[in-house]
């Protein structure tokens, strides 16, 4: 076997969970698959065991492939830092920030590295299954590209796009993506995918049947829209419905949770696995009404403390903030959140402003270093039931508490900052670990005054299951064989071009 890229017809059109579920797929046939997604602009990201930051998607991905995820996977991360800056991470480590132009630049440099991890993947893993970026028809960007057909080019990949039918006009999508591309593009495009269908396939076909006619190139398949299969995704534009697990509550009360909505909010994957438990719902807000009500407020993290700090008090969520923790009712901030909470930031690294006076909610003082911390922590949480934890930490602010009690016991001290009902923690991933998250939302049903009632099934079994669903998914609605002879053998010679456009 060899490899193959999974491309979009745009963002959120499928590709990562397309790709996780080529993976699991392929795993459970017993071949040996990794991820690798060459170029991923994300403000969800996860730690590897060898302290390398990678898109979070990659993680998942890895997980899929029941492997530990590694820095190969996504040699290159783009982490916004505001409207026009962006961190680059190249190999697990900060490298450069840049504007859209001085990266444009930098791209040559780049692709040698890109093209070293893929090969690296290759000569490892019986397949790996690329993913693709935005869309390939971005022709702006299609001179320096890394990650769609500039990889599959440089690569000689066969390539799926992938439409996404909920979100309408994917024949358009799909025969649009194709002709905007020049004839040795188009000879890698090998046919197409159609993502998250409701209704009657039969009603669908006449459009596939005209789609390929037009374009010579099949339909793999045609996967229908399944609920609940958000877990992990990194596209913020999967924010905008609620984290809702469907399992109902077990005693009589539920718990609402509402996640500030920060411009630059990251990892917000944070809280899948308190939507996985019965009688939680998770939502995303940016309304102070949602602040003062619900059960649990997070503020979350965050790629620009500063500048998300400056955006509450635009909307108001500050003061929703500072009258929830006055009148007690249960707050945490994690990373970025915490460090908001706190009386002051001092940061000439992110944002260059200096000395930022904080919401005053927690004793604690955040002052930023250069070199960014990227660890993956273990202790104990001594105010719930003592009860083991662990995560992950990707900052630049380090915290200093001042006179209150720790949130954890860790492997190098005391981490994170209670005071009431006010709650902070720099790890990431905290609520992944069962016993803790369970305590810590019993805690929040008792400040409530809630008969609130955990579960008992373990989120890596629900992850587990949902990966499950996910090759599922491609055993049942794609043709096996093709798909197979794509990873294989490649793109098959003798595509026709779909003239669309002058050639230069």
């Amino acid at each position: 076997m060899s490899a193959l890229l999974v491309a979009g017809t745009s963002s959120d059109a499928g590709k990562s969970v397309v790709v996780a579920g080529i993976c699991r797929w392929l795993k459970r046939r017993g071949v040996s698959v990794a991820p690798f997604k060459s170029q991923n602009m994300a403000l969800n990201s996860a730690v590897t065991a060898q302290g390398a930051e990678i898109g979070r998607a990659q993680a998942a991905q890895a997980a899929a492939c029941g492997i530990e995820p590694e820095a190969a996977m996504n040699p290159v991360l783009l982490k916004p830092t505001g409207e026009r800056h962006t961190q680059v991470v190249v190999m697990g480590r900060p490298v450069a920030d840049v504007d859209g132009r001085s990266y444009q630049e930098m791209k040559p440099k780049l692709l040698p590295v890109v093209l070293d991890a893929l090969e690296s993947l290759r000569e490892r893993f019986e397949a790996v299954i690329c993913e693709g970026a935005g869309s390939p028809a971005e022709i702006n960007l299609r001179d320096q590209d890394l990650v769609n057909m500039g990889l599959a080019r440089a690569a000689n990949l066969p390539v799926v796009l992938v439409g996404d039918i909920d979100r309408g006009g994917v024949f358009a999508s799909l025969f649009g993506t194709l002709a905007l591309l020049d004839r040795d593009d188009q000879a890698l495009i090998c046919g197409f995918l159609i993502n998250k269908f409701r209704g009657d396939r039969s009603v669908l076909d006449p459009g596939l049947a005209s789609l390929t006619r037009l374009t010579g190139r099949p339909f793999y398949g045609v996967l229908p829209w399944v609920k609940g299969l958000w877990l992990d995704v990194e596209d913020s534009l999967a924010l905008e419905a609620p984290r809702d697990g469907s399992v109902p509550p077990r005693g009589r009360d539920c718990l609402s949770v509402a996640v500030v909505r920060l411009r630059w909010i990251s990892n917000f994957t944070d809280f899948d696995a308190l939507a996985a438990e019965p009688g939680v719902a998770v939502r995303f807000t940016q309304s102070p009404a949602d602040v003062i009500s619900a059960d649990l407020v997070i503020v979350p993290g965050t790629k620009a403390t500063v500048e998300d700090l400056l955006w509450l008090h635009q909307r108001g969520l500050d003061r929703a903030l500072i009258e929830r923790a006055r009148r007690g009712r249960p707050l945490l901030g994690i990373c970025g959140g915490y460090q908001m909470l706190g009386k002051r930031i001092i940061d000439d690294v992110e944002s260059g402003t200096g000395e930022v006076e904080g919401l005053g909610l927690l004793p604690t003082e955040t002052v930023f270093a250069w070199d960014k911390v990227l660890a993956r922590p273990n202790g104990r949480a001594p105010s719930f039931g003592d009860t083991p934890v662990s995560g992950y930490e990707i900052h630049h602010g380090r915290v200093r508490r001042f006179g209150t009690e720790a949130l954890f016991q860790g492997d190098f001290g005391d981490e994170g900052c209670i005071l009431g009902a006010t709650v902070g923690t720099s790890w990431h991933g905290v609520f992944e670990r069962d016993a803790f998250r369970r305590a810590f939302l019993s805690w929040v049903a008792e400040e409530r005054g809630l008969e609130w009632i955990p579960g008992d099934a373990s989120f890596a079994e629900v992850r587990e299951r949902r990966l499950d669903a996910l090759a599922d998914l491609i055993e049942h609605h794609v043709d096996e064989g093709t798909l197979i002879d794509l990873i294989t053998n490649g793109a098959p010679r003798g595509l026709p071009f779909l003239s669309a456009r002058s050639e230069t």
